[in-house]
């Protein structure tokens, strides 16, 4: 009997970086699942994509602004696992789905710090949590992160607290999941050139050069150069690794 291929859960698959990391775990003989909050078009065309290297892959809506949705989303997947795979398990979580908003300190609103808190930490939190008893044995939590947890931008104080509470999540994620054989990583993109936060990299060339000029490399990353890191983590070479953060940033600012 041959083995089962393993399943990815990608949350924020439709586009930009979870695009990269999607095909890039497909791109190793995986299945992947991906989720969408608005781009349904975009998250279609991603699973085409995956579908044209020969492996399995399905789209599903996801809303981490709103918390209250996450219990009719698990129940959504195991339905979808059940159907499309014959399956009540998967393997990875790869929590990717995020957004982005440049605020001054003193502009920061209760509603902005909510919207922050609701998709960069409770719900990535309780995610976890809810899909925890659907991940097999030897499977693997990746979280993304920012460099911005350890140098600063300014205006980006709510969104790198925020990911500053996931890779501490991650730490303990890794001391209390490792008697299921589960690790849990974080990886953590410098500047990336997509359209997140309203493509604030891409769109000004001032600011580009700006941080190309920071880094070693000469240029700012882009999204093929995170989601190889993923699909890394997903493969056993990776086994090993475990309660780690690692900056995929091109070694700016070091």
């Amino acid at each position: 009997m041959s083995e089962q291929t393993k399943i990815a859960l990608v949350t924020g698959g439709s586009r930009g970086l979870g695009k990269d990391m999607a095909i890039s775990i497909a791109k190793k003989g995986f299945d992947v699942i991906i989720t969408y909050r608005n781009k349904e078009e975009d998250a279609l065309q991603t699973v085409a994509t995956i579908e044209q290297m020969g492996q399995k892959a399905a789209a599903l809506h996801l809303d981490l602004s709103i918390f209250s949705s996450l219990d009719s989303f698990l129940q959504n997947l195991k339905v979808l696992l059940e159907t499309n795979w014959n399956r009540q398990n998967f393997d990875f979580l790869v929590n990717n789905a995020g957004m982005g908003a440049t605020v001054p300190f003193e502009n920061v609103t209760e509603e902005i710090f909510n919207d922050f808190l609701n998709v960069h930490f409770k719900s990535v939190y309780f995610l976890t949590q809810k899909c925890l008893p659907y991940i097999n044995s030897g499977g693997r939590i990746i979280n993304i992160s920012t460099g911005t947890t350890r140098f600063c931008v300014p205006g980006y104080s709510v969104y790198a607290s925020m990911k500053g509470a996931v890779e501490i999540f991650t730490k303990y994620l890794a001391k209390e999941l490792g008697t299921k054989g589960i690790t849990t990583n974080v990886v953590a993109p410098g500047p990336i050139e997509t359209d997140f936060n309203n493509a604030a990299i891409r769109s000004n060339p001032n600011m580009k050069g700006a941080l190309s000029s920071l880094s070693p490399l000469g240029r700012i990353g882009q999204a093929d150069d995170i989601g190889g890191v993923v699909a890394f983590l997903c493969t056993e070479d990776a086994k090993w690794i475990n309660g780690q953060r690692i900056e995929v940033s091109g070694g700016i600012n070091q």
